[in-house]
């Protein structure tokens, strides 16, 4: 008959990995976790989340902890690595949960004169899709959904791509500018012959 007290000793006793560092016991474990429970809680609500779901999340963080205790080879950070566990799920849900927002249609604002501007020469300048997009939003007066849908592609691809065609064009003004400028400094810099 197998004798109780050495049986007893034997599972309170620290299991060891074999570089000597001890291994988690259930019984370490389930003293982490009632002292660290309240303190994961804490930990996601100092986060932003609302005390039910810091309650649920914390939860599951500490069961899934459970789970994988074996993974841990240090058990003294068993309440940091648990409250890793549960950042990473609260992440994960609001990967999950958020909304996608449309974007804003941005109208340009430039202190540019556009009566100065040749529309032309700009949409010349610019690459083909640019150039069409350009057109059917600012000439012909297509809205951004209208585009998408006679483009084949999304909104938003057509905005950004409005956005990155403006930026472009801007660009280009200011560095037309600045070389101007800097011919009629050359010019204005150059003695008069006699």
């Amino acid at each position: 008959m197998p004798d109780l007290e050495n049986s007893k000793e034997t599972s309170t006793t620290a299991q060891l990995w074999p570089d000597g560092t001890p291994k988690m016991t259930n019984e370490y474990f389930s003293n982490a976790y009632r002292k660290g429970f309240p303190l994961t809680v804490r930990f996601l609500l100092s986060r932003g989340l609302s005390y039910e779901v810091a309650l649920d999340t914390a939860q599951a963080a500490w069961t899934k902890s459970w789970e994988r205790r074996e993974q841990l080879r240090e058990p003294s950070l068993v309440r940091t690595w648990t409250n890793t566990i549960a950042l990473n799920i609260y992440r994960s849900m609001l990967r999950r949960e958020r909304p996608t927002e449309p974007l804003a249609e941005v109208e340009a604002s430039t202190s540019l004169n556009s009566a100065a501007i040749d529309v032309e020469l700009i949409l010349k300048e610019c690459k083909p899709n640019d150039r069409i997009v350009l057109k059917q939003h600012y000439i012909d007066g297509y809205k951004t959904t209208e585009i998408a849908q006679s483009r084949g592609c999304s909104e938003t691809a057509v905005r950004i791509r409005l956005l990155r065609a403006r930026r472009k064009i801007q660009r280009d003004l200011i560095s037309a500018k600045a070389g101007r400028l800097l011919a009629l400094a050359s010019l204005s810099a150059r003695p008069l012959s006699a």
